[in-house]
């Protein structure tokens, strides 16, 4: 095989593939962008179309003189940076520091770093994607124009040395507005009143008040005991009984990701992407070579190959059996405003079960992994599904309503929980209209409204994604600059803006 140099971004990711090449390839690393925009100047031309004039990193001089004398000596350099705007940035960037230096540069891509990918991409280069590398352009020149207009303006209104950016500012504000909501909230009283009833049979159920809709204070509570402990009779006026079903949820985007493992695991979005990263680029399993674990990580879309489709489907029916299999896959749509680069975040390879790895993973890296790898699974799992009953009662002019439901089949419950979501009562089954039911107790509780919750993490992820601000790499690394520059401090879980986060906002 004739010498070539492939050029990735990251060292671990450059071990793990050249495992896989063997000597006819040397593997070097970038170690992220060689060049940006200048630090010490705008490094756009706005009067000439916004031309951004992009320069090598000082610290990234030697890396590319190594890179340099590396593509000297091959005759095919692979440029094979991750599969996204930035990663499409940095290949064009290497393409322009090496020029005419190697006879033969291409383009490959994979979105997940296994033998198989690797070898697949290799045998289908293709051309760079200039449109790709503009909207990077586009996006850096926006920060850039974003950011070194409004910094001088806090130097000058706040404290030197503060910065702002375009989906920084964004998110500090949001913190900012809903602290104020907090402040400003006056909470307002309001009262239940639940009665316990006995069926005929003898069997006890909770129903509680629901007309009259709103009962405001203590006087009105007791007015409403008072109409159901004097009431003639108490009746039962409906059963409704149906089936629900409840879907599982699409495989990991890189938002959902976050947004789990910051609930579930009480990792950061920061802590989160580094682990992730680590299960891309590969780790030793035990002794078999170095492999990826998981697609890539910094994804917006929910759509997955046919290929993991059928190899998904087939593990289910092995493992849990042919009810536990739908007779059609799921298919996932992503958002409108979605690049739809990249797959959803799966497992490289079902074999690899979170059992099979445990002693081989640290216990974070093995958390994250059993999220993904059953988050995955469930996905083309076949739906749960509950026997629901809502029963109305009338106890004179009162109305009340109990609800219910019975699981009748866990279908993708039984890999995937819902972390404790499903909690509703059990109803008696011999509930029948027309009933004549006894009261053995009616209890009123005072409560009061709540202040909307401050952001979590998870939630401001969500926010940020539902309000179309942001992309996947940028919420982990947004949210830890306004806590590093004091935006913003930790009150448990939750995000608090600081004094200079407000003057800021």
């Amino acid at each position: 095989m004739a010498r070539s140099l492939l050029i990735v971004e990251s060292p671990a990711k450059a071990r793990t593939i050249k495992r896989y090449l063997g000597k006819g390839f040397e593997v070097e690393a970038t170690m992220g962008h060689i060049k940006d925009l200048p630090k010490s100047t705008l490094g756009i031309d706005i009067e000439s179309g916004f031309n951004p004039h992009y320069k090598v990193i000082p610290d990234k001089r030697d890396v590319v003189k190594r890179i340099r004398t590396q593509a000297q000596k091959a005759q095919v350099v692979y440029l094979a940076s991750d599969p996204d705007r930035e990663g499409e940035a940095i290949a064009w960037h290497v393409a322009e520091e090496i020029g005419m230096s190697a006879p033969e540069v291409k383009r490959i891509t994979f979105h997940e770093i296994t033998k198989k990918a690797v070898e697949e991409a290799l045998q289908n280069p293709k051309e760079l994607n200039r449109p790709l590398y503009d909207a990077q352009m586009a996006r850096r020149s926006l920060d850039r124009i974003v950011g070194y207009t409004m910094s001088p303006l806090l130097w000058k209104k706040v404290k030197r040395g503060l910065s702002a950016g375009r989906v920084q500012s964004v998110a500090l504000r949001l913190v900012c507005m809903r602290q104020q909501e907090i402040e400003s909230f006056v909470p307002r009283e309001y009262w239940t009143v639940d009665a316990v009833l006995t069926t005929p049979s003898g069997e006890t159920f909770t129903a509680r008040v629901v007309t009259p809709k709103e009962i405001p204070d203590e006087s009105s509570a007791r007015s409403v005991v008072q109409a159901i402990e004097s009431a003639a009779s108490i009746r039962i006026e409906s059963v409704t009984r149906q089936v629900r079903s409840k879907n599982p949820l699409p495989p990991f985007i890189t938002s959902t990701l976050q947004q789990a493992a910051s609930t579930r695991l009480r990792f950061s979005a920061k802590k989160t992407m580094r682990i992730a990263q680590q299960l891309y680029e590969g780790l030793p399993i035990g002794k078999e070579e170095v492999t990826g674990l998981i697609t890539y990580m910094r994804t917006d879309s929910p759509v997955i190959s046919e290929e993991a489709v059928r190899s998904v489907r087939e593990h289910i029916e092995r493992e849990f059996g042919e009810p536990y299999l739908p007779d059609k896959p799921r298919r996932y749509r992503a958002r409108k405003t979605a690049q739809e680069a990249h797959e959803a975040i799966r497992p490289t390879n079902l074999a690899y079960t979170p059992g099979s790895l445990r002693g081989h993973l640290t216990d974070d890296q093995h958390a994250l992994y059993e999220l993904i790898w059953k988050r995955f699974v469930a996905s083309q799992m076949s739906s749960a599904t509950y026997d629901q009953t809502t029963v109305d009662v009338s106890a004179g002019e009162v109305g009340l309503r109990a609800t219910g439901s019975v699981m009748t089949f866990d279908g993708f419950l039984r890999l995937y929980d819902t972390n404790g979501e499903e909690t509703e009562e059990t109803l008696p089954a011999s509930l029948e209209q027309g009933a004549v039911l006894q009261c053995s107790g009616v209890e009123p509780a005072q409560h009061f409204t709540q202040p909307p919750a401050r952001y979590t993490e998870a939630s401001l992820i969500r926010e940020l994604e539902e309000k179309g601000i942001g992309r996947p790499s940028t919420y982990a690394p947004t949210i830890s600059t306004l806590l590093e520059r004091g935006y913003g401090k930790m009150d448990g879980r939750t995000i608090v803006p600081t004094e200079l986060g407000r003057d800021v906002n």
